[in-house]
């Protein structure tokens, strides 16, 4: 086992984090970790699989600029990644730190992909729009008349049916030249129009990335031959956004990028449709042959995902090899995993193999997910626990259906430890527990370890209570309404958390212990 910064002896300026998967929060948390100690060794940058002009609105936000953060959630990331608690605090963590710091020294926001999806792509009317407005081109009548009516570029049956594109029709073909055109004039500005020009450019390049997906989309291919151009396509435009944001960050330190592994692994993509095997060059085969060891590529590896109802994998397989030898997620050199077997592919996730293991530098491996399910079974195997489950036949209020209450011996009135996965509305909703997929385990830690943990005593609680961000992830806080009674709780615990929190869950279990044995005690002494 090794570190993330033993991995950096080559010093890549592009450093590439997968994860096998999308929808395992467990990746999304560790990349935080990740990044943010990748920062204190002089990264500036981070770069995810999303629209790189969407992106814009993220990083004004972690900048500092008036942007609130619903909106830098849903306006600056695509494919609806937005949603994601891990990525609404990697903002807040971009933005703490860039505070009161120098521009040499602030963290950088960007998304890497095309301004489209994978089932279809709008027209370049906003990109071309905001390219004219930066420019003062009164072209925007010329570019409607063009462009005309937005639903023959976003129909999604033009992805499969190449009749149905409008990427090869005359008007497309005219807007490849405007476009072209507009990027021109960019760079004739550039001299005398620094400020802003990046952001015009980013939408300038995001025009031309929309037309030559959509010329590839009307290109008469058989369906196999078809899905695998539009998919090199894609990755061509991510690749060329990687480079050009590696340009733009030349001289201010490394990039972390994360994405999917297909995306970064320096070997081809494949995928099987029809009974056929397609192939393409993806995002990271491309960059990887332009920039050679300044290009590093850590794939993710995943055991079980209670999340995504993914099982444990077959001991001879790469990950069950992995899971032998890995408790806790953590990084392993390719070049110390051996021979194994493939995992079973279902598309919910991509398994490792011997290509992407020996064309990676490392394996970032996450033995489980962590949900509710795995708190929960942890918390059953101490002695003596009784788990309640608020339903509507032991007489719960509806907002609490589903919350689970631990405690040890038959008084049930003070558990020591809870998971609950609902805001309490009008009085505990400072953990946005309604967010989709988020859930709090609370623990009683007692006066002494509070206050070790914290720094005050409970009773103080209310004196520190602005300190600290309730809905953030990963992190030992005070409970927003029980630190007075010395309560603690965290936001979905990654799994790199379990030994502490089985190390809390040992006090609390013990404090309930006591507890119980005293009440037993006075029971049998009033018997007497």
């Amino acid at each position: 086992m090794t570190t993330l910064l033993d991995l950096l002896v080559g010093s890549p300026s592009l450093l590439a984090l997968g994860e096998p998967t999308h929808g395992e929060s467990a990746f999304l948390q560790l990349r935080n970790e990740a990044f943010l100690t990748l920062a204190e060794h002089g990264y500036r940058s981070i770069a995810l699989e999303s629209d790189r002009a969407a992106g814009l609105i993220a990083d004004e936000f972690v900048h500092g600029a008036a942007v609130p953060l619903d909106r830098a959630l849903t306006e600056g990331f695509s494919h609806g990644f937005g949603s994601a608690p891990a990525n609404r605090d990697l903002l807040l963590r971009m933005r703490e730190w860039n505070a009161g710091r120098p521009d040499r020294e602030r963290l950088r926001f960007h998304g890497f992909d095309a301004p489209l999806e994978i089932e279809g792509a709008p027209s370049p009317r906003r990109h071309l729009t905001r390219v004219c407005h930066f420019l003062c081109d009164d072209r925007e009548a010329e570019i409607d008349a063009l462009v005309g009516d937005e639903e023959r570029w976003s129909d999604t049956a033009a992805i499969w049916e190449p009749g149905r594109s409008v990427g090869r029709s005359t008007d497309a073909q005219r807007l490849r030249v405007l476009a072209d055109d507009l990027l021109t004039e960019l760079y004739l500005q550039a001299p005398r129009r620094p400020e802003g020009w990046q952001a015009a450019f980013v939408h300038a390049t995001s025009a031309v990335a929309l037309l030559r997906y959509h010329a590839a989309a009307a290109a008469p291919l058989p369906p196999e031959e078809r899905f695998a151009r539009l998919a090199g396509v894609r990755d061509a435009l991510m690749a060329e956004n990687l480079l050009a944001i590696r340009a733009a960050e030349a001289d201010r330190g490394p990039t972390l990028v994360f994405a999917h592994n297909t995306h970064l692994q320096r070997h081809g993509s494949t995928m099987t449709m029809g009974g056929t095997e397609m192939s393409w060059a993806g995002a990271g085969a491309i960059v990887a042959s332009l920039l050679g060891d300044r290009y590093a590529v850590i794939v993710g590896s995943l055991g079980v995902s209670p999340a995504l109802d993914i099982a444990a994998p077959a001991a001879s397989t790469y990950e069950g090899r992995l899971q032998q030898t890995v408790s806790l997620p953590g990084y392993v050199r390719a070049s110390d995993i051996g021979p194994a077997e493939r995992r079973e592919h279902d598309y919910r996730y991509f398994p490792l193999d011997q290509a992407a293991v020996e064309n990676a530098d490392a394996v970032l491996h996450i033995p489980t997910g962590v949900d509710p399910n795995v708190l929960a079974a942890r918390i059953l195997a101490l002695p003596g626990v009784e788990q309640v489950v608020a339903s509507e036949e032991n007489g719960s209020p509806e907002g609490a259906w589903g919350d689970r209450f631990f405690s040890v011996g038959p008084d049930r009135r003070q558990p020591f430890a809870t998971i609950v996965e609902h805001d309490v509305p009008g009085f505990d909703e400072a953990s946005q527990l309604d967010r989709p997929g988020v859930f709090r385990l609370n623990l009683d830690l007692g006066r002494a370890e509070f206050e070790r943990l914290f720094g005050f005593p409970p009773k103080a609680f209310e004196d520190h209570r602005d300190a600290f961000d309730f809905a953030r992830l990963d992190t030992l806080l005070p409970h927003p309404c029980y630190a007075l009674y010395a309560f603690g709780s965290v936001v979905m615990p990654g799994p790199q958390m379990l030994p502490e929190i089985d190390r809390l869950l040992a006090i609390a279990h013990a404090r309930a212990t006591e507890r119980h044995e005293r009440a037993a005690r006075r029971t049998a002494d009033q018997q007497e």
